[in-house]
């Protein structure tokens, strides 16, 4: 299977010539999003390519692999738009782009060295931009790390960054060969609960995030009864620096998870199908706690799981999240009167232990019967697993 990162690289003297490539990047990207708005559904990029790839090089002017690119991503994104559509969270709408984004293709559009980037520019052609390179990241330029499709992003702060995509292969891992598996529950009093099969387990406390995200929310509802211009900067300022935050701590939680189950020998980590988790749930919390409950980064914590995981070597399945806070680890027993706060204690047999751990023992074992399930059944897709359980 194939491993993937993105890492963000300061572009240290952007240009005229940048700037005016991405707005004419931005100018095909919106004619190519008018043209599938006007007809009304979405259309496959196989065809949508020939309808407005000599437009694309003509009347705008852009280099034949970024009028090749164009359509391919205009597509996806109504692609998307069809999905939500379908699940009554959107409208056909027509899509705007704004030149902040620009996708490349390696050795077509951009090559890069560890100090600079050469992109093709619609006035100068081939350019050379120079990079700030981390230490971290230098491992990426080795094999058996390759380039691929990357991106010129300009940030919040108005500064651009190259977006380098790099990918290696990595063994395939089988779930029907693993002994040892681990089931992690996210949530906001412990970011994470992990358990392994064998029972040893592991808390990721979140209680001072919790704190310092409340008091960010203090300081934007004051923020908010000002009104003024200058308490709006502050306000976007301040979700940036919260944003940042919650990023930097599910990537640090997520790599001490990756590490927990090295140290076990463990082969596969499950966790919870959060698929429209926040619509699921956003009226059985109380009012006061909405707020912590939706803007939660559970699903960034996850995918952070899910990358980390693949790049050592283990596998992630996703099970059906349904009933595992409320189900007895020890007899199977479902009651939501079962669960009080931190505290789970069984109506059936008595069974007490902590809430969120029982809650990742729920997860593993469910992990577990997948696992039995693909071994008796032969080959069966991750897709089919909220299916089995």
């Amino acid at each position: 299977m194939e491993s993937t990162k993105t890492i963000q690289l300061k572009i240290l003297n952007p240009d005229h010539d940048l700037v005016e490539t991405m707005q004419k990047y931005a100018k095909g990207m919106n004619y190519v999003s008018g043209v599938v708005f006007r007809n009304g559904k979405t259309i496959a990029a196989r065809k949508l390519q020939p309808m407005v790839y000599s437009h694309l090089r003509e009347n705008i002017g852009l280099k034949s692999q970024v009028s090749c690119n164009i359509p391919r991503q205009v597509a996806g994104t109504y692609k998307t738009i069809l999905e939500l559509i379908k699940i009554g969270k959107s409208r056909w709408q027509q899509v705007t782009y704004s030149p902040s984004s620009m996708t490349l293709s390696y050795k077509r559009d951009y090559t890069i060295t560890e100090n600079s980037v050469s992109i093709t520019t619609f006035s100068s052609g081939r350019k050379p931009y120079k990079i700030q390179n981390y230490a971290y990241a230098k491992q990426y330029f080795e094999k058996p790390w390759k380039f691929g499709a990357s991106k010129v992003v300009m940030h919040d702060d108005g500064e651009y960054y190259f977006h380098l995509t790099v990918s290696q292969e990595i063994p395939d891992v089988k779930i029907t060969e693993a002994s040892t598996l681990i089931g992690v529950d996210v949530g906001i009093n412990y970011l994470a609960v992990a358990s392994t099969t064998d029972r040893k387990s592991k808390f990721f406390a979140g209680g001072e995030i919790k704190n310092l995200r409340n008091t960010y929310k203090k300081m934007r509802a004051r923020l908010q009864s000002k009104g003024t211009l200058s308490a709006k900067r502050v306000m976007k300022r301040l979700s940036g620096k919260e944003k940042r935050l919650m990023k930097d701590v599910n990537h640090c939680i997520s790599k001490k998870i990756v590490e927990f189950a090295l140290e076990n020998n463990v082969s596969v980590i499950g966790l919870e199908d959060l698929t429209g988790i926040r619509d699921r749930t956003q009226y059985k919390v109380r009012k006061k706690q909405r707020y912590t409950h939706s803007s939660w980064a559970f699903r960034q914590l996850q995918t952070f799981i899910e990358y980390k995981a693949k790049q050592a070597g283990v596998l992630v399945e996703y099970i059906n999240p349904e009933y595992t806070s409320q189900t007895c680890s020890r007899c199977n027993h479902i009651s939501k009167n079962n669960r009080n706060g931190l505290r789970f204690r069984c109506r059936a047999c008595g069974f007490e232990m902590n809430a969120d751990l029982n809650a990742a023992r729920n997860i593993e074992h469910r992990t577990r019967d997948f696992r039995y399930s693909v071994e008796s059944q032969g080959c069966l897709s991750t897709t089919h697993t909220n299916e089995m359980i």
